[in-house]
């Protein structure tokens, strides 16, 4: 019998071979789905990965408006604005300009033409005549000085020239006996030694009394209270500038009664700082300067520069000698010392009214050759102070036509149109430390004839604040910077950067001021 095996399904196990299936292709399904989403997020997320700079690093920028040339900022006028601004052009040419250095000074005196008067003898001052402030003529009395030693030196004085002439008339008496034999030789010749040595005591007496300040044979010299006093007489013509003898005061030959001044000729002592001490010498030319006497020049010349520099300070005393007429410059007075070096070097420069700051940076505006009412705006950097004009070192060409008179109008017509490219942000913008380390906010302040600018800078707390002051103007009296609750004080050389350092731990407004106060910002923290 054969065994005749056949599957056999039940309907039951059909509908379950029905579901797996339907399941299975479900999932099949979604893993298709799942995987074409991820590698678009894939694709995606390397994309931003290439675009997005690593954490630390800052995202490129455009380029600051700083970088813009100088040419791109250009303002144009009508006739009537440049005839009603009364604008002017100088055209630059390289010129010779003699170096010129100024220093402040003090009017001191004279020390060869300044006197001290003391007494020639001991004793007791009996009589003032010369008065504090007073002009006294060489040889007149300022005060009268009665002396137990000179009476002395008087009295015996006196007693010796009448010793002498009693042996005068001996002498004559025993030559005439020696004539009719009345007397010997001998006795004459003994009478001739004791002469001699008579007449030396006479002339010994005589020398003390003019070392004591009184003439032997002066006739004034009668009695016994003006045989003893001694007139103290003015050694030089001048001022008596001190004052120390009064009536009844006991003096001796060191005790100074009175100080005398000649004001014709005076020192003004000023000090030069270490890196300009190159520029001057002995015998160079000084044009002196008063608050005064705005209005006056004093002409000097340096006769003495200090072979040692003061180690605080880093400067050297140098000693300009003026003549001083009229007397006008008083002791103790300010005065401002120009400099002027013997060689001079052509230069191109332009007169100080042409520059015009733009933030950290010196302007000049170019007339265009084409059009006179248009001005290009460039930048230049400037050099020494050579008197109203300025060197310049960068920025300008012989034979450029530049704005002098009228310079700040174009300047203020810039920035009244809105025109300008390179525009300075009073915010410290955020750099990289040195090494990468850490990120350092950095910001610069021009410090002008104005002030400072900008007077305020914005920063972040807790991170390190880098600010660079570079004084722009000779003519602002904002030589140094002052930080008071940093304890910081620093000098700012003309156009040399100063860099303050610092790092704020708190919000709020850290101050600076000019050396003497009247110029004032902050760093406003925040």
């Amino acid at each position: 019998m054969t065994d005749d095996r056949r599957l056999q399904v039940t309907p039951a196990a059909a509908t379950m071979a029905v579901l797996v299936l339907l399941l299975a292709g479900a999932g099949a399904t979604y893993l298709l789905m799942r995987g074409s989403r991820t590698g678009d997020r894939a694709h995606a997320d390397a994309s931003t990965t290439a675009s997005t700079p690593p954490q630390g690093v800052a995202p490129p920028g455009p380029a600051p408006a700083s970088a813009a040339p100088a040419e791109s900022v250009v303002v144009s006028l009508t006739k009537a604005a440049v005839d009603r601004a009364g604008i002017r052009v100088t055209r630059v040419s390289a010129q010779p300009a003699a170096d010129t250095l100024r220093v402040p000074g003090i009017v001191e005196p004279n020390a060869y033409r300044q006197v001290t008067v003391t007494p020639l003898v001991s004793g007791r001052v009996v009589r003032v005549s010369a008065q504090l402030g007073e002009r006294v003529r060489r040889g007149q009395s300022m005060a009268e000085v009665y002396s137990p030693e000179l009476a002395e030196a008087r009295t015996k004085y006196v007693g010796a020239r009448a010793m002498l002439d009693a042996h005068d008339r001996e002498l004559q008496r025993t030559q005439k006996l020696v004539e009719i034999g009345a007397a010997s030789r001998e006795e004459l010749e003994r009478l001739h030694a004791e002469h001699a040595a008579q007449t030396a005591e006479v002339e010994s007496a005589g020398a003390r009394l003019q070392l004591l300040g009184v003439r032997p044979d002066d006739p004034s010299a009668s009695g016994a209270q003006s045989g003893a006093a001694v007139n103290v007489p003015a050694p030089i013509d001048g001022v008596v500038t001190e004052r120390g003898a009064n009536a009844g005061s006991a003096v001796d030959p060191a005790t100074k009664l009175f100080t005398i001044v000649d004001l014709a000729n005076v020192w003004i002592v000023a000090d030069v700082y270490e890196r300009d001490l190159n520029r001057v010498r002995v015998g160079v030319r000084a044009t002196i300067t008063a608050t005064a006497y705005p209005e006056r020049t004093f002409d000097g010349r340096i006769s003495f520069i200090d072979p040692q520099l003061n180690v605080a300070t880093r400067t050297a005393k140098i000693r300009v000698e003026v003549a001083n007429p009229g007397e006008v410059l008083r002791l103790g007075m300010y005065t401002d010392v120009v400099i002027e070096s013997a060689s001079a070097t052509p230069v191109l420069a332009v007169p100080k009214e042409a520059l015009q700051s733009v933030g950290d940076q010196q302007v000049v505006y170019l007339a265009a050759a084409d059009d006179p009412a248009r001005f290009v705006e460039r930048q230049v950097r400037v050099g020494r102070s050579l008197g109203d004009q300025v060197e310049v070192l960068e920025g300008l060409s012989a034979g450029d036509s530049v704005v002098t008179t009228g310079s700040f109008f174009v300047r203020a017509e810039a920035e009244r149109l809105g025109i300008r490219t390179r525009h300075v942000s009073p915010t410290a913008t955020t750099a990289p430390a040195p090494g990468g380390a850490t990120e350092v906010q950095t910001a610069k302040v021009a410090v002008t004839a104005k002030g400072f600018e900008p007077d305020k800078v914005t920063v972040r707390s807790g991170v390190p604040v880098r600010v660079t002051f570079v004084r722009t103007s000779d003519k602002t009296c904002a030589t140094e910077v002052v930080f008071p609750s940093l304890n910081v004080r620093r000098t700012l050389p003309l156009n040399e950067p100063v860099v303050i350092e610092f790092t704020p731990a708190s919000t709020g407004d850290v101050a600076f001021v000019c050396g003497v106060n009247m110029f004032r910002g902050a760093v406003v923290v925040q």
